[in-house]
């Protein structure tokens, strides 16, 4: 049976940009694991070109066709760990969890040291009920140095954190991924969420204004930035936000709570 694919569009986002840095090269992090391209066997070349249709493939939405490609890639280069990755991510997108796990270990197994499949096998656990064993995933990925992406191993454990109420653990998290990425949506939402909870109001203000910038304008955000301005006393704000609520989402959840005042829910 497949899982509920009806996921917040944070998820959304981090699982994508999770699929970007499992296809992307990273020779510094792989460069004891994938030959040249003088040194490649035809297998390898093979399996590669395999591979790349198989992206273009699933970003299509083209699932079954992509899972073929990948096949054929593993059977020219049974050793090749981007395949495995790549196809632990697209089942774990179609719910096939099993599936997922045992790719996202094979890859692992096959290329211990690529950042990039601990921080996707990480995300994997955190979406799946085993959030607090995602952290040592994601602990891996930031601790290789050749790692070019820790914004998205730190941004991953933050909200993982978040999951089972390690509020500082997830503060710190994304505190350091703001340092790196100060412009990622997921980042702030998260931050303003916080420090929101937090009644520090003020800094929730600045990382939900972040996300606005951004053009970040979901039901859920607007909603929040209402609740941040009364807290502070700007009606002005607050109204003009609830405008914009109702304008864009006046069928949503978030406009029936603001209707009847549920500020405190």
């Amino acid at each position: 049976m497949r899982a509920n694919r009806a996921i917040p569009l944070f998820a959304v986002m981090l699982i994508f940009a999770a699929l970007l840095a499992s296809c992307a090269s990273n020779p510094e992090a792989r460069q004891s694991e994938t030959p040249s391209s003088a040194d490649q066997t035809d297998g390898q070349r093979r399996a590669r070109i395999r591979l790349q249709l198989a992206v273009g493939y699933y970003e299509q939405r083209q699932s079954a066709v992509a899972l073929d490609e990948i096949k054929q890639a593993i059977a020219a280069d049974p050793y090749f760990a981007d395949a495995y990755s790549m196809r632990a991510l697209i089942y774990m997108d179609m719910g096939e969890n099993q599936l997922a796990e045992e790719n996202f270990l094979q890859a692992i197994k096959l290329a211990p040291n690529t950042p990039d499949f601990s921080n996707n096998y990480g995300w994997f656990l955190c979406q799946t009920g085993r959030e607090k064993q995602s952290i040592a995933y994601f602990e891996t990925a930031l601790k290789n140095r050749a790692y070019q992406s820790p914004a998205k191993a730190l941004n991953n454990a933050g909200t993982c954190s978040l999951k089972f109420k390690d509020t500082a653990a997830a503060e710190r998290y994304l505190s350091q991924a703001f340092q790196y990425d100060p412009g990622n949506v997921t980042t702030n939402a998260s931050l303003a969420r916080i420090y929101f909870d937090r009644q520090d109001y003020e800094r929730a203000r600045f990382f939900i204004g972040r996300v606005m910038k951004a053009d970040v304008m979901n039901a859920d955000v607007l909603w929040l930035a209402i609740k941040i301005e009364r807290k502070l006393g700007d009606r002005a704000a607050e109204t003009s936000l609830a405008t914009q609520l109702r304008r864009r989402h006046g069928g949503s959840a978030e406009f029936a709570a603001y209707q009847r005042g549920a500020f405190d829910e």
